[in-house]
Parts: structure tokens; C-alpha cells; sequence
């Protein structure tokens, strides 16, 4: 990069103000959090990024240096090009499960087929006898934002997810993309977009080993750890079946 393509020093200070500004309504979103999933937290966790993603190549160009700042799944989206006023959008989610329990799994599905050809007079099919088929049962019975509440208790444990919400001028036909539903999705369509990853967690995690590593040298509150480690479950009975589902 030319001399005269630099940034100023007065550009880079500004940026770093700029994260600092960031840092502090990032914190106060914390603290006013409504939620795990909090959009307001994750609006201000993106900002964050951004400002830190400046700061990092303003400086870099401007001195040569780095910053120890490394933001998982910060992938920056182009400039929103869609329409100013959408008549239409949509909601595009996935959401990632292990099959921790297939034995739950197993067995939820089993009650929930039992309850409904019971509640019809017939006999069960035993369709739930495989995972596949009780995956079927639970998520034919359940809506995906219950499942995701209560997940522990059908056998799963909660992987990535991903929202993006697009918008278009007009809603398509019906049945026009159920083939593919996820396809041919225009970045620049995307007003905005929430990641949620175990990645997140990682250098925090890092963090907190090294502070146990600390207190272990010390030979203090080992016991105390130990116990605060300790995570009781009380399994909750399902909820009635809703016969007209």
C-alpha cells in the first residue's frame, strides 16, 4: 500500500474510540438482556465485530501491527441491496442437534404414540421403535421452537444455529420453493442474520481453566469448585397431547 493510501493516525484513533464506544453498549445490552437469544445482545455483539474488524486493518495498514482480537463467526455481510419498504419476507433456520439419548429419544416417542392411538381406538404401529422413526413422531407433534425449549428432554443437545431473515418485493407462489428451500439465497437480501455456536465459548472457556489452574496452585476452594460443577436435572413430564393436532 502507497504512502498516500494510508490511513491517518487520526483514523486509526478514531477507530479505536469507535470499539470503544461498541464495548460499552455491547455490555449494557448484557446487562438489560431479556433472554438467551437476546436480539438486542446479538445486534450489539455484531457492532462489536465490525468496529474491532476496522480497528484491526486500520491499524495493520497504518503501523504494521495487530490486534489480538479474533471474532468467531463475525462474517461480515455485503451492503443490504433489497427493497426499502419489503412486502414480503423470510425466516431461514437451522438449528443442529446431537442425538445425546437415544433411549429418551426413544422413549418420548413412544409415549406420544401410545397417547395417540389411544386416544383413536387402534393399536400402535411401534413406529417409534427406531430414532429416525421417533424423530419423526416428536417433531410431527411438537413445533420446532418446542423442541429447541425442551430438547433435554427428548435425548438432544443443542448444536449451531443460524437466522437469516430476507426480504423480497413480493412472496412467492405456493409450493414454489419447498423443493429447495434454502437455495438461491441473494446476500444482499439479508436484513440480518443471528449465529449462535459453541465456538463462541471457547476462549472464555480457555479463560476459566486458566483461573482454576490458578486456584489449584493456591490449594484454596478446591471443594467449592468441585460442587459448583455439580448440575442437577428434574426431568418434566410432557404436556398433554393436543388430540386435534
Amino acid at each position: 500500500m502507497s504512502d498516500a493510501a494510508q490511513p491517518t493516525a487520526a483514523e486509526v484513533r478514531a477507530a479505536a474510540e469507535a470499539i470503544k464506544t461498541a464495548l460499552d453498549r455491547h455490555l449494557a445490552a448484557v446487562e438489560r438482556r431479556s433472554g438467551e437469544d437476546d436480539p438486542a445482545v446479538l445486534e450489539a455483539f455484531n457492532q462489536l465485530a465490525a468496529a474491532a474488524e476496522v480497528y484491526d486493518e486500520l491499524l495493520y495498514d497504518r503501523y504494521d501491527e495487530v490486534t489480538p482480537f479474533e471474532i468467531p463467526g463475525a462474517e461480515e455481510l455485503p451492503p443490504y441491496a433489497g427493497p426499502e419498504e419489503p412486502h414480503a419476507i423470510s425466516v431461514l433456520i437451522r438449528r443442529d442437534y446431537a442425538v445425546a439419548e437415544p433411549q429418551r429419544l426413544l422413549a418420548q416417542a413412544q409415549r406420544v404414540e401410545a397417547a395417540e392411538y389411544s386416544a383413536a381406538g387402534g393399536l400402535a404401529e411401534d413406529a417409534g421403535g427406531t430414532v429416525p422413526g421417533a424423530l419423526g413422531i416428536l417433531f410431527g407433534e411438537f413445533e420446532p421452537d418446542e423442541i429447541a425449549s425442551r430438547h433435554k428432554e427428548f435425548g438432544l443437545e443443542e448444536g449451531d444455529s443460524t437466522l437469516w431473515v430476507t426480504a423480497t418485493d413480493e412472496a412467492p407462489e405456493a409450493g414454489e420453493w419447498l423443493e429447495t428451500p434454502f437455495e438461491h439465497v441473494d446476500p444482499q437480501q439479508i436484513v440480518c442474520r443471528f449465529d449462535v455456536s459453541a465456538v463462541f465459548d471457547e476462549e472464555d472457556d480457555e479463560g476459566d481453566e486458566d483461573e482454576e489452574g490458578a486456584g489449584d496452585d493456591e490449594g484454596d476452594g478446591e471443594e467449592a469448585d468441585e460442587d459448583e460443577d455439580l448440575e442437577f436435572v428434574e426431568d418434566e413430564a410432557l404436556e398433554p397431547l393436543d388430540s386435534d393436532k
